[in-house]
């Protein structure tokens, strides 16, 4: 993106509230206009009150939607820097900009941790094999989505699943419909801070032995201790 004196280019980023305050404050100073897109109203809490910032809470359902907001407030540029998780909205971001030939910026993350033998790669939430896991306690932070299919195939294997989730509406209503018990689900917002993290002691409470989750480059992943991260 240039830099231009007193421009007001509309600029949309989709993102949660760990990347997109700050990324709005930046485009901001350099007099972009700013749309941001949350899935809560909890979320926009993050943002700061500025005249040229215009907070966008909900879902879009598909490609069309995407499209039918670019023309409608005119963005010039689309940041997506949405969680790992959110992979349907990036498919369709991604889709629509190609369509209309609208410029689309992918937020990369980079890890805050260097590898180490206690973190384990793994291709699929699936992944991981030739481990005994009887009896073996493991927590779940891979969101709600694939939730339940996961925790079967834990459960099939002998593990004990516990879960951490948001605290959204969406993510509630899946956790407590899946095969995990109730008592082994957390619900709660990941710690941003370095020196309290929530998860961390999550896990010593119930004495978690594996932890999978995928790469996101979170102060808490650094903390939990033995990681299985999906790329």
């Amino acid at each position: 993106m240039q830099n231009k004196q007193n421009c007001h280019e509309n600029v949309w980023i989709l993102s949660g509230t760990a990347d997109g305050p700050s990324l709005a404050r930046r485009l901001l100073k350099h007099n972009y206009r700013v749309f941001a897109s949350v899935v809560t109203q909890r979320g926009s809490e993050s943002y700061i009150k500025n005249s040229k910032l215009h907070i966008i809470t909900g879902r879009l359902n598909d490609k069309s939607e995407v499209i039918n907001f670019i023309k409608k407030n005119k963005i010039k540029f689309v940041i997506d820097a949405t969680h790992p998780f959110a992979q349907i909205i990036s498919r369709n971001l991604n889709a629509a900009c190609k369509e209309i030939n609208a410029p689309l910026f992918v937020f990369e993350r980079k890890s805050t941790f260097k590898e180490e033998p206690k973190f384990n790669y793994i291709s699929d939430l699936k992944g991981i094999k030739n481990i005994n896991l009887i009896g073996k306690n493991i927590l779940l932070a891979i969101g709600s989505r694939f939730l339940n299919d996961t925790a079967k195939y834990y459960l099939e294997s002998g593990a004990d699943v516990y879960t951490r989730i948001l605290p959204t509406q969406e993510s509630v209503s899946r956790a407590f419909g899946s095969v995990i018990k109730n008592s082994n689900i957390a619900i709660l917002e990941p710690s941003k801070r370095k020196d309290s993290i929530v998860e961390k002691k999550l896990c010593d409470f119930w004495k978690i032995d594996y932890v999978l989750c995928r790469e996101s480059g979170s102060y808490s992943q650094k903390k939990l201790g033995t990681y299985y991260l999906r790329k």
